[in-house]
């Protein structure tokens, strides 16, 4: 019998009230690797209350204290990071190397909070009018939550958490039942690192969970990362709700390849822009805009054998190029787009529907795909395939270029490859997208800078971590006071202006 993984709510281990559970896949060998327990609504009650009464406490606590918190918990990260990369290549099917580049990506998040005595520390204005000062606090909204992918079981909660716990909120996750494990190794890390019971609570489920999460007054803040229907349900019902939501959806990023580009290095980096991880991220490339047929003609004669070449296997033996997919309904999703690919008049260089890897038969494989000549009205254009799918568009010229790509519903991400800093110079001030790299294939911001696309990829006015987390999960305060010296008589009825 394989075991079932629990909730983690006030510090311990919950195994829930109901008698739902899903089963929990090794993507590599298509086997049942376990079972993880589904919230039902009492769970949720369990783990909102748990928060809510260890929030006052936690609020209370110095910034400095909480930042003392986080420096621990870094150093366990570190200590434990072969292990939570192990546990992600084994629920996502991500290979090793890439599960370790996402917890490296996610820890710079926490070392960003481990800054929040200075983040939070407000402005201040003195003798704002004679006699009266004026300043700002950051106060921590209560119990706020997240909702998260299955593609970055570590990173993307991290995204979230370290500075919303830093502020002084305290925190319902809910991470993909996909892969559960390496967020309840983050609860276990966070414990031993001295944050209090409640403070950090961790529920798997599925709709039910994330409706309770949303309906809940007790939920002052959700964040969620995921595909852009459920980003607009998500943001749709907690804004309904009176909370504050953001919500990042889909996206189509394009990198555009001038004729002056350094095609080597454009070609290695749609290589791994396109196929790391399987293609399940967020920001992979998944359009090639090649300006001017000799471009895409140079660019194909590199990149195809590079493609038929990818080695793919599982992610903790021999690190492959590429691991399996995270289910194998998302693997015929996927291969569903590739079917259209073919029906729609797409040009199929490389196909990767029939691969089978030797000794993991069963596994949820699909080799590197590469279409050419896709046209703008193609599903595998317009769509998320979030798989090793790449699609190459030909286009006349730069402004051709930029109209393809302002035109397209997602603004997440997109890339330029040129020698011309005018042509990137251009690109950069008038392309209609949130993160733009220019000889950058994946432009992920530093944990300092904040994350999000524009158009249907984010809904809600701020974007992730940095900044912009710090000011999701706090509430702003202005304080003006005045001291009079003695006692003052009579009273002011007029606007108070500087006198």
């Amino acid at each position: 019998m394989t075991a079932t993984i629990a909730h983690f709510i006030a510090g311990q281990d919950h195994v829930g009230t109901g008698n739902r559970s899903a089963e929990v896949f090794n993507p590599a060998t298509g086997e049942v690797s376990g079972r993880v327990a589904l919230a039902d609504p009492a769970d949720m009650e369990a783990a909102i209350a748990a928060a809510q009464t260890a929030f006052p406490a936690w609020a209370a606590t110095t910034p400095l204290a909480r930042a003392r918190v986080l420096f621990k918990f870094k150093h366990l990260l570190e200590a434990h990071a072969d292990e939570i990369a192990l546990a992600i290549t084994r629920e996502h099917g991500k290979v090793f190397s890439d599960a370790k580049g996402e917890l490296t990506r996610g820890l710079e998040v926490v070392e960003f909070a481990c800054g929040i005595p200075h983040l939070v520390k407000g402005e201040h204005s003195m003798n704002v009018g004679t006699g009266v000062d004026s300043w700002s606090e950051y106060a921590p909204l209560g119990v706020v939550a997240g909702i998260t992918p299955f593609n970055f079981p570590c990173m993307v909660p991290m995204w979230m958490f370290p500075i919303a716990l830093a502020c002084g909120n305290t925190f319902v996750l809910k991470p993909s039942e996909r892969d559960p494990t390496p967020p309840m190794i983050l609860a276990r890390l966070l414990k031993e690192a001295g944050l209090p019971d409640g403070v950090f609570n961790v529920v798997h489920g599925d709709k039910t969970a994330v409706d309770v999460l949303l309906d809940d007054p007790r939920v002052q803040a959700v964040s969620f990362v995921g595909s852009t229907p459920v980003a607009e349900y998500i943001y749709a019902r907690g804004s309904a709700a009176g909370k504050r939501v953001q919500a990042l959806g889909g996206a189509k990023n394009h990198m555009v390849i001038m004729p002056d580009a350094d095609m080597d290095q454009a070609v290695n980096a749609l290589l791994g822009a396109g196929y790391g991880s399987a293609g399940e991220r967020c920001m992979a490339i998944s359009v090639a805009v090649c300006v001017g047929d000799a471009a895409a003609e140079a660019l194909i004669a590199k990149l195809k054998p590079m493609v038929e070449s990818l080695r793919v296997g599982p992610g903790d033996t021999n690190n492959p190029d590429m691991g399996p997919l995270v289910t194998c309904q998302h693997r015929d999703k996927v291969k569903g787009y590739i079917d259209a690919g073919v029906a729609e008049g797409a040009q199929l260089l490389v196909d990767g529907r029939g691969l089978k890897v030797e000794g993991f038969e069963e596994g949820f494989y699909l080799g590197g795909t590469l279409f050419d000549r896709v046209t703008p009205e193609m599903t595998i254009y317009k769509e998320e395939i979030f798989g090793p799918v790449l699609c190459i568009v030909r286009v006349p010229d730069f402004d051709t270029a930029c109209r393809l790509i302002n035109d397209h519903e997602y603004g997440n991400g997109t890339a330029i490859f040129t020698r011309d800093g005018d042509a990137a110079r251009q690109f950069c001030h008038g392309i209609q997208v949130g993160m733009v790299g220019v000889n950058v294939p994946i432009p992920v911001p530093m944990a300092f800078h904040s994350f999000g696309g524009w158009k249907r990829s984010l809904f809600g006015p701020l974007h992730m971590h940095g900044t912009d987390g710090v000011r999701f999960h706090t509430r702003l305060k202005t304080v003006t006071a005045r001291w009079p010296t003695g006692i003052r008589a009579g009273a002011e009825f007029s606007m108070p202006t500087m006198k």
